[in-house]
Formats: C-alpha cells, structure tokens, sequence
C-alpha cells in the first residue's frame, strides 16, 4: 500500500518478540512517525498558520491524545477497521485541513472548531496507525507495555517532527511575512499542493479497497 505502513524486516521482529521489549517497540514508533508522510502531511497544514508556541503546544497534543486513544485500544481490543478505508480517511485530512487554510470552510459560511477537527482527526490517525499493527501477529504476552512503549516512541518521533516543521515555518515566515496571508500565491501553492497529495493518497487506497481488500 502506499499508506506509510511497517517495514518487513520491523514486521518480523515484532511477529517473533516475545515479552515486554520497551527500547525495540519506542524506536519502532519513532522511526513510524518521523517516516510517516501521511501523518507529517496532516501536521505539517495544522501548523500551517500557527503563530504562538502555546498554540502549538495546544494542537499537538489533541492531536496525539486522539491517536493515542485509538492506537492502544484499537491494537489492545482488536477493535476491527479496515487499513484501505481509515487510510483514504487520513488522505482527506490532508485535503481537509489544506482547504481550511486557503480559507475553504469561511467561504461556505461554515465555522467548524479547528481544535475539534484535530482531535478528531487524531483518532483517525491512531486507528491508522493500529491497523498497521494488527496486521501483525503481535504475542500477547508484554502487549500492553509494548503497546504503550510504540506509544511513546511515536509521541517522541512526533516531538522530532513538530520541531523541523515549526522551526522551517517560522523561518520562512521571518523571510517572507507576506506568507500569513492565505491569498498569498506562495501560501496557496503549498496547500493546494497539500490538498493534491491528500487526494492522491486518498484515491490510491480506495482502489487498493475496491480491488485488492
């Protein structure tokens, strides 16, 4: 699939793991995040506009609550999903969150709480991200912990993300100012660029669903 999912060689060593292994599962999760463009397509039209540290700080962890929540339970339930369709979903949040920036949603007179929409996006992504791993024959025994060690690897990689996405931001905006501005051709560029990637994976696992699932 083109989603971002878990290598071979990473599959196998989780499919033979037996018992509690924290370092192996956290860089497994880092390593997840930091290579997940689906996921650092979404952050990177969330911190598209974001101006102040604390409204970093605020997105990023209802965002990582969301997936979070659903990562854990999702693998620990085996709360059922399919990987094509949660996948397509997450493809749209691209889509969603770059038509939001280009001012998409005002111009339809439609107010929708971005922070809800975070968070909730963040649930998507989580089950995203346990689909991958219940395609995994993972060994109950050390579950949980291992669970929360992948966790806490993506939240890690996520750190590791959010710190390259703002720290580019945040320069070109001390280059360009102009760039806050969502008419701005450069700003525009880039999120129906976004959007363009968005639907691009999005398509590609709806026919994955349709002639492969």
């Amino acid at each position: 699939m083109l989603a971002h999912g878990v290598g071979e060689g990473d599959a196998g060593f989780l499919a033979n793991a037996q018992g509690f292994h924290f370092w192996p599962y956290f860089y497994l999760g880092a390593k997840h995040m930091v290579t997940g463009y689906d996921h650092l397509l979404y952050l990177a039209g969330v911190l598209f506009f974001l101006t102040r540290a604390k409204d970093v700080i605020l997105y990023a962890s209802l965002f990582a609550l969301g997936h979070s929540i659903t990562l854990l339970a999702g693998v620990y339930f085996n709360i059922p999903a399919n990987a094509y369709l949660v996948d397509a979903i997450i493809g749209m949040s691209v889509v969603y969150k770059a038509f939001e920036n280009l001012g998409g949603f005002a111009a339809l007179g439609l107010a929708i709480d971005p922070r809800a929409a975070v968070a909730g996006f963040g649930l998507i992504h989580g089950l995203g991200l346990a689909t991958k791993l219940q395609a995994i024959s993972l060994s109950d025994e050390g579950l949980l912990g291992n669970l929360v060690a992948f966790n806490l690897g993506v939240e890690a990689g996520q750190l590791l993300a959010l710190s390259a996405l703002v720290t580019l931001l945040f320069t070109w905006r001390r280059l360009a100012p102009e760039s806050m501005d969502p008419q701005q051709p450069t700003t525009v560029a880039i999120n129906v660029g976004l959007m363009v990637c968005g639907f691009m994976l999005c398509f590609y696992q709806l026919a994955g669903y349709l002639w492969l699932a």
